[in-house]
């Protein structure tokens, strides 16, 4: 029964979470699943939050990694792709005990750490299993999701059916795919041939949970008196943590699938909290294979390649040079962002304005793929807070409704020059009518037109003028961001200036 509850729990815990990041239209209410990447173990533990982390420890140390057999996404991922590639083999595949490769695993962890305390978080957003799973949903699951909704939609209208409607789909950043495809297919394809290699050798949660678990009071352990040697369990072990000539297990890299206690026709294994006499497993450095090579370098700098402006024509028109980037509402800062961000995209994927999209450079080289404003298809909602709703690791602080009101994550600018009230001598009007805060209104100009005025003191940098004005390439209006986010002033409601529009300016 061991292994069926593991099963069943994992596959349940597996939907929810993806779902969460692919549901656009909110069929399940964001309140209700946003527990579900708060008990992920990197998110908690930069957040800060002490009771999930504790659970998780105690859970290892009880039970051993029960967190990545079946918590962690990244993990379950894996065993979908192992699951297939049994069943899909022309020979029947069969894993072997092979040696814990000590070295890589801690060299990694240690520069996983020393780039996190350096505020280099890129590294650990890279090789964070759960955010490496949101990246894979949100930049290559979500868009066929909603490839397969408009299919449904055209099928069903085509009935006279309404049930669904046509959304549109486009790429938020051609390097956000490409590192999402590089994880999905390397991650995958490790999986495929060798099972759950990943875990333990690459990921620093892996390694982590890996030494608490050599402690763990409930294990796997072997009864020397029945067992014969077939070596059924060490062909069953995805984790190839058995070496059933010697009758040991790596507790470190053993991941509690508890296939290798169904194989075992001689019951000799059993998942006891006896503590027994154990025999320590001698670990052989050897070089790191090609497949982990290409892992680390195609990971780290393969993607670095791509053009930006190439990225730009594809994600739709460059609205502003701006010279400081504009971080979602509750950010408290860039470098907070930075601190505490690891590039998951599950914001991205809830933003309902489509605001939100995966950074390049704007942030620096250490903020790659962590969510900036850009206001091509949309403007920041004045009354939605989701994103800091649904951000597990408090890198958007939770904001309500009055406090992002008073949020200035960026402030207004407007270059009089470009504008078409001042080039093409004709009323526009367009930004003050989207402007929340009446930070932008039309003041009288030049033969009897008017002209926007701006109060950036009031401005919360929502990017409603922005996205609306007609002028291109760059906009007469735009917003510029805020280092360190500031307390907007409070507005109230005036009377706007009545202004005639004889055509509109674009």
């Amino acid at each position: 029964m061991l292994k069926k509850i593991r099963v069943g729990v994992s596959l349940l815990l597996f939907t929810l979470i993806t779902f969460y990041f692919l549901d656009f239209v909110e069929l399940i209410p964001n309140d209700s699943l946003n527990w579900l990447p708060r008990i992920q173990f990197v998110p908690a533990l930069l957040a800060g939050h002490l009771i999930v982390l504790i659970v998780l420890i105690l859970l290892t140390v009880l039970f051993g990694r029960v967190y990545c057999s079946s918590i962690c996404p990244m993990g379950i991922y894996q065993d979908i792709i192992t699951w297939f590639s049994k069943r899909t083999a022309k020979k029947k595949k069969r894993h072997n005990f092979s040696q814990a490769k000590n070295i890589l695993r801690w060299s990694v962890l240690a520069l996983t750490v020393v780039g996190a305390v350096s505020g280099f978080t890129i590294i650990l957003g890279l090789l964070d299993p759960y955010s490496a799973y949101g990246r894979i949903v949100a930049n290559i699951f979500r868009p066929a999701y909603m490839g397969g909704n408009n299919l449904l939609e055209y099928i069903f209208t085509s009935f006279g059916n309404y049930t669904f409607y046509r959304t549109d789909i486009f790429i938020n950043s051609v390097f956000a795919l490409s590192v999402s495809v590089l994880t999905f297919l390397i991650i995958g394809f490790m999986a495929w041939k060798y099972g759950r290699t990943y875990c333990n050798t690459i990921c620093p949660v892996g390694t982590i949970l890996g030494f608490l678990s050599k402690f763990s009071l409930f294990k796997i352990r072997i009864d020397e008196s029945k067992c014969n040697g077939c070596g059924s369990c060490e062909m069953k072990c995805k984790a190839s943590c058995i070496n059933s000539k010697e009758h040991v297990i790596d507790y470190s890299r053993c991941v509690n699938c508890f296939n290798c206690l169904e194989s075992c026709n001689k019951k000799a294994l059993s998942f006891t909290p006896k503590v027994g006499r154990t025999v320590k497993v001698e670990n052989i450095v050897k070089p790191v294979d090609s497949g982990k090579r290409l892992f680390l370098k195609a990971t780290f700098t393969a993607p670095l390649l791509l053009v930006q402006d190439k990225t730009d024509s594809l994600v739709g028109e460059k609205s502003y040079a701006r010279k400081t980037p504009i971080a979602p509402p509750g950010a408290i800062s860039i470098k907070h962002l930075s601190n505490h961000c690891t590039s998951c995209h599950l914001c991205i994927s809830k933003c309902p304005s489509r605001v939100l999209k995966p950074a390049l450079m704007e942030y620096g080289l250490g903020g790659i793929m962590q969510p900036t404003m850009y206001f091509e298809k949309g403007f920041c909602n004045f009354d939605c807070t989701i994103c800091s709703e649904v951000c597990p690791n408090e890198a958007i602080k939770p904001l309500t409704k009055d406090e992002k009101h008073l949020t200035q994550g960026g402030y207004v600018v407007f270059n009089e020059d470009i504008c078409v009230v001042h080039t093409d001598g004709t009323n526009c009007g367009a930004c003050a009518e989207h402007c929340p805060t009446q930070a932008v209104t039309m003041i009288p100009y030049e033969n009897g037109l008017t002209i926007p005025h701006i109060n950036p003191e009031i401005c919360v940098g929502c990017g409603g003028c922005e996205f609306i004005c007609p002028v291109r390439p760059y906009r007469a209006i735009h917003v510029e961001g805020h280092t360190v986010q500031k307390q907007a002033k409070p507005f109230e409601e005036s009377e706007k200036f009545e202004e005639k529009i004889d055509s509109f300016g674009f």
